[in-house]
């Protein structure tokens, strides 16, 4: 897998030759956000909406349509007018892992897309209940070891990085537990918090506060380096060498979309990215900012596809 440093995407310097009296955006605008509400991505999808919204001088409204591993909300985009008033906040599921997962995916991550920008980069954490008997990752792999198939795992779904990070780990630490798929990463999270599934790799943002609040035990972050968030917690990587995973968000908008009205969408999402309120916010949940040009993130998108597919292929995970 690739390291987390090598996908640090330098911002491009695209021209802001929009003008003022260009006509878009004269309406509300659409994010489609493909997953339930209370997950990283609708998290991360709001605060970059109020920023773009104040750039752009017209609200973005954002629409949760979950379901399906995010395959949903991202075929609604695909087949969307190329106006530039719906755009999807996609995800590493959407665009790199549920091609190589889905037989018959509604959508081309390819063709049916214009690239926007690539907005941010971010750890996932293996948390558990507090009753779980496991104060750290060893003693979490040694106690399945001792009971194996005994405990369960909650993930955002099949195919999901939260399913693919636990199996990654299931298959380096030689333990076996069972998968407990929910439809999405809020309502997976909400079962950990409860006690009733006691494991999960979920993204690190909305996982931290509970973390920090003890109604969370964080076990390690899955990111070669400690996150600057929590640096007290360590990586799973200092206790199963070469354990890595980690998500991203980038913007995309319908194949088709004038190139003026790309522009423009890129300009407000750079702004987003680099707007100090925002920055601030995103560094206190380690989310990493990024912002590249259309460019970039579509070469982002190609590489993300050739790393997963021979991964997914590996585990023998497939849905229909």
């Amino acid at each position: 897998m690739l390291g987390f440093g090598t996908l640090m995407v330098l911002a491009g310097s695209m021209p802001r030759s929009a003008k003022a009296q260009d006509p878009y955006p004269e309406r509300p605008i659409t994010l489609v956000v493909p997953f339930p509400a209370g997950g990283s991505t609708d998290l991360l999808a709001r605060l970059v909406a109020k920023a773009m919204s104040r750039h752009l001088d017209q609200q973005i409204v954002v629409e949760n349509r979950g379901g399906a591993g995010g395959t949903i909300g991202s075929a609604a985009v695909a087949t969307a007018a190329p106006d530039g008033y719906t755009i999807l906040m996609a995800t590493v599921a959407t665009h790199a892992l549920n091609p190589a997962l889905y037989q018959k995916l509604a959508y081309d991550p390819i063709e049916d897309f214009a690239p926007i920008s690539l907005l941010a980069i971010f750890p996932n954490v293996l948390v558990t209940h507090p009753e779980l008997p496991a104060g750290n990752v060893q003693e979490l792999i040694d106690l399945l070891k001792a009971s194996p198939g005994k405990y369960s795992y909650a993930s955002a779904g099949n195919g999901t990085p939260s399913h693919l990070s636990a199996e990654l780990f299931k298959s380096m630490a030689g333990v076996d537990m069972t998968h407990v798929p929910y439809q999405g990463a809020g309502p997976a999270l909400i079962d950990v918090l409860s006690g009733d599934v006691p494991i999960m790799f979920d993204n690190l943002p909305p996982a931290l506060e509970h973390v920090r609040a003890g109604t969370l035990h964080g076990l390690g972050v899955t990111t070669k380096q400690r996150a600057s968030a929590i640096m007290e917690l360590p990586t799973v990587a200092e206790t199963l060498p070469g354990f890595e995973t980690y998500s991203w968000n980038a913007l995309f908008a319908p194949a088709g979309t004038p190139e003026p009205i790309i522009r423009r969408l890129h300009d407000a999402a750079l702004a987003a990215v680099e707007d100090p309120e925002t920055t601030a916010r995103l560094e206190e949940l380690s989310i990493t900012p990024v912002g590249s040009t259309p460019e970039e993130l579509a070469a982002h998108v190609e590489a993300e596809l050739a790393k997963w597919a021979p991964v997914i292929k590996a585990s023998g995970a497939q849905l229909d």
